[in-house]
Formats: structure tokens, C-alpha cells, sequence
């Protein structure tokens, strides 16, 4: 290995080492660090949308994972008498990123397979068992102290560093970054369970049981674990509310204990939070660093692998000279205000499962009865994106569609700026503009996705690393406008 790493990347959980994947595929050399050996074996995250699978597809491992992915039917919501209040169906069916929109699964299943790939790749050196005690930088590098397992010191460097350490990050704290409370905190029981193999199987998908007298939902994860979620209410004891007897009196309006075993049981604070800054010189923050959210659309997870997306591909440009480090000052702005959407959206559902209030609750029943409500997934452009060409894709999330050879996009273009172009218009391009496409190392298809194409009312469309839309041309002179706009470091 080098003696300075491309990038260190502090955390090897789902964010941190999905990160690390997707830098190898740049061809970088990663050096991953995480205190603890293992990674932790019980449920945490069950939902992950199309767009993070399509994020783990480019990171190489959904050849491990796509059979274990559960199809996600629909989330209900109903009243305390069981009255349905909102109906939100899913598409149980490949969608535009060529995946599922939504899934189920079971988050040891998805780091075993990231943990398996970066342990196989001669570019990253993975470190389990090496906490980080002191970060330092300067213009050239960063520093990183550490502690071995067995207790031994060394020092590590590398040219950036990214902290994906979760809701507790040292990195965060190392760049002096404050979290900002965005709404208040709730705290809830997370129990998951095994049903036995004889029990009956209970309701499919999620179900948020809207109930002033005790707010509970339940989710239908992977083969037989079911996860409940139940709302502590004043003079509850955080103390003892997880306690096993006292979560199967919770329960057992659904099961008992000779349905179904307790696997964990734990109260959580639901945090909105959202770091000051994500970026102090040399050194970053990514996924529940940088930001955390309720997981009332299922999207903590989510938000953390598209950072690892947006930074993979910038940092891959900067440390290779294509771009200047400016470049990265545009993870912060444009995922912060894209994932405070996430949040404030997780936000608004939650004050409809979390009214305890009956005359409100009774009020909030009436009104989605009389005004049903259509809920669909949420798509937020990236912040501060603008397109020289002016159209109003860019910043929003390109589909994957499937070329003539039977591959997806993604997995024809690589970790690349793909262009998808008519080829009448291909052969008006000069070049100087064919120059700039080399060295941006972007990908050219055409005559592919024309109904893509047809769609949107373009000749061409540029499509970035990290799967969105940089612009789309409706000529010639507009596809060299907009790669004119590639953000090379000779402008």
C-alpha cells in the first residue's frame, strides 16, 4: 500500500464502505478505518429505495444482494378503529432506475457484501479494529493517529478523508461543525422480531397505526423478521420500555411469546439533524455524520449512500487533476438542501402518526377521510444545480435504461459522465468538444434510449457519475454549450 492514501475513510459501515467500493472504481487507493472489528449483526435500516440500489449496483456487489431484496408492497395508514386513513402502494416491478423502487432488507446482509468486495480489492486497505484519535491536515495531506487492536499506534496519511462515523462522528467534531436540530426529537422502542416458522404471517408492507392512545408501526422486513416501532408517551421509562416482557405486552394485540422471538429491542431517539458544514480543507463528512433523519419514509440509509455517490466521483476528479478542489465544496450544496427536503418530508408524515392529542387526532381522521391523500415518492433536485442550456432536468435523477445489448446504462458507461446522443447530432459536434469529452473520460452512446430521448424532447443528454442529470441538449451547438460547462479544472 502507499505511504499516503488517495482517501481515508473514517467508518466502515454501509455509508463508509460503500464509499470506499465506489472509490475503487475510480481506480483510487482507499484506506478504510473502523473501531470496531465486526460489523453489527442485528436489523437496523429494512427499506432501501431504487435509487440506493442503483448507487450499490455501481459499487459492485448487487450481483451478491439483488435475491435478497424483498419486494415492498405498500405502506397503510390507519385510525385507532382501524380505518384505512392513506393508502400508498408500491410498484412491486423494476422501475426507471431499473430496480424496485422500494425493498425490503436486512442491513447485515448489505454490509457483509460491501465489507466482502473491499477485502478482495489490492486498492483498499481495510483496517478493522483501528480507532482514530487525532485528525490533522495541511495543504497536502491528512493525518490520522490511530489505535490498533491490540493497542499499537501508527499514524496513517492520506490527501482526503472522509468521515462517515456516524451520529456520534469525531470527524464532525474535528471540523468544528455544529448539528442543527431541524425538528423536534421523539423517542421510540425498535423491536425487531423472528417469527416462529408455524406462526401465521401477519400484514404485508408497513402499516402506521395512527393512534393517539399509543402510536405503533410495524413493517414486514425479510423472510420471517417483522419490526415495531412504538412511541413512548410521558411517564414512559426509556429504562425499561425495551425490557422482553414488557415489549411482548406492547405486542400482543400481534403476537406472543410463543410467535415470535425477540432478536433486538431498543429505545431511539428520532433525530432531525443537519451538520453546519461538511467540509473543512482536506477533510469531510458523509450519511449520519452529516445529517439524520426520522425513519418515517425509510431514507436514513438512502441519503448516506447518495453522498457516498456525489463525493465518490468529485473526489476521484480532483485527486486525478480534472478539476480544481472547489469542486467539492458542491457536495454540501447541493445534497444538504436535497436530503433537508428528505427530512422535512419524513417530518410531515410523522406528525400524522405521531398525534397523541384525540381531539386532534379525531380532526387529522376526518380531514384524510374527506381529502384522501396520494403520497408518492419524493424526488428533490439537487441544490443550486443550473443548466447553461436552461432545462429544467438538470439536477433531477436520470433513469437507467436498458441498451440493445441487454445491459443496464450504468453498467455500460462505469464510473463516468455518460452521454446519451442522437447520432445525426453526434456528427455536427467539433472538436474541441470531443477533446473536452475525452478528457472528462465520458462515455458516448448513440442511437440508444431513444424513446429516453423522445421523452424529453433532446438531442442529447449529459448524465453525471452519480446517476444526475447535468443538462440536455435540444442541438448541436447546445451538447458543446453544455460541455463547455463540465466542471474541468482548464474551465
Amino acid at each position: 500500500m502507499p505511504q499516503i492514501y488517495d482517501v481515508a475513510v473514517i467508518g466502515c459501515g454501509p455509508v463508509g464502505a460503500a464509499l470506499a467500493n465506489l472509490l475503487e472504481t475510480h481506480g483510487l487507493t482507499v484506506l478504510v478505518l473502523d473501531q470496531f472489528v465486526d460489523s453489527y449483526p442485528l436489523p437496523r435500516a429494512t427499506h432501501i429505495d431504487g435509487e440506493a440500489v442503483r448507487i450499490l449496483q455501481s459499487a459492485g456487489v448487487m450481483d451478491d444482494l439483488a435475491d435478497k431484496l424483498g419486494i415492498y408492497s405498500r405502506m397503510r395508514f390507519e385510525d385507532a378503529d382501524g380505518k384505512l386513513l392513506i393508502d400508498w402502494p408500491r410498484s412491486t416491478t423494476p422501475g426507471s432506475h431499473g430496480w424496485r423502487d422500494s425493498n425490503r432488507f436486512h442491513q447485515p446482509d448489505l454490509e457483509a457484501a460491501l465489507r466482502e468486495r473491499a477485502a478482495n480489492r489490492p486498492t483498499i486497505d481495510l483496517r478493522l479494529g483501528w480507532g482514530v484519535t487525532a485528525i490533522t491536515q495541511n495543504n497536502e495531506s491528512v493525518t490520522l493517529e490511530t489505535t490498533g487492536p491490540e493497542g499499537q499506534a501508527k499514524a496513517f496519511q492520506a490527501r482526503y478523508v472522509v468521515g462517515c462515523d456516524g451520529a456520534r462522528s469525531s470527524t464532525r467534531e474535528a471540523l468544528g461543525a455544529q448539528l442543527q436540530t431541524l425538528a423536534p426529537s421523539e423517542q421510540w422502542l425498535v423491536a425487531d422480531l423472528i417469527l416462529h416458522p408455524d406462526t401465521p404471517d401477519l400484514a404485508e408492507g408497513t402499516v402506521q397505526y395512527c393512534d393517539p392512545a399509543r402510536p405503533v408501526t410495524y413493517i414486514e422486513a425479510v423472510g420471517r423478521r417483522r419490526r415495531w416501532e412504538v412511541m413512548l408517551l410521558p411517564g414512559d421509562d426509556p429504562q425499561t420500555f425495551a425490557a422482553p416482557d414488557h415489549v411482548y405486552r406492547l405486542l400482543s394485540r400481534w403476537v406472543t411469546p410463543q410467535d415470535a422471538q425477540i432478536e433486538r429491542s431498543v429505545v431511539y431517539k428520532f433525530n432531525s439533524t443537519l451538520a453546519s458544514k461538511w467540509r473543512k480543507g482536506r477533510v469531510l463528512i458523509a450519511g449520519d455524520a452529516a445529517h439524520q433523519t426520522p425513519p418515517f419514509l425509510g431514507q436514513g440509509l438512502c441519503a448516506g449512500l447518495r453522498d457516498a455517490a456525489n463525493l465518490s466521483w468529485k473526489l476521484a476528479w480532483v485527486l486525478d487533476g480534472r478539476a480544481t478542489p472547489a469542486l467539492l465544496d458542491t457536495f454540501e450544496t447541493e445534497l444538504s438542501p436535497h436530503v433537508a427536503q428528505y427530512i422535512a418530508e419524513a417530518n410531515r408524515i410523522g406528525a400524522i402518526i405521531q398525534e397523541t392529542d384525540p381531539d386532534r387526532a379525531q380532526a387529522r381522521d376526518a380531514d384524510l377521510l374527506s381529502k384522501p391523500q396520494i403520497l408518492a415518492p419524493l424526488r428533490p433536485r439537487l441544490g443550486g444545480v443550473t443548466s447553461p442550456t436552461g432545462d429544467e432536468l438538470a439536477g433531477t435523477l436520470s433513469p437507467q435504461p436498458r441498451l440493445a445489448d441487454g445491459r443496464l446504462l450504468d453498467e455500460a458507461v462505469g464510473p463516468r459522465f455518460a452521454i446519451l446522443a442522437r447520432s445525426g447530432v453526434v456528427g455536427q459536434i467539433g472538436t474541441e468538444t470531443l477533446d473536452r469529452w475525452t478528457k472528462a473520460d465520458a462515455r458516448l452512446i448513440e442511437d440508444e434510449a431513444l424513446d429516453y430521448l423522445d421523452a424529453i424532447e433532446a438531442e442529447a443528454i449529459i448524465i453525471r457519475p452519480d446517476h444526475y442529470v447535468f443538462g440536455v441538449a435540444k442541438s448541436a451547438a447546445e451538447v458543446e454549450t453544455l460541455t463547455a460547462a463540465l466542471p474541468l479544472a482548464d474551465g
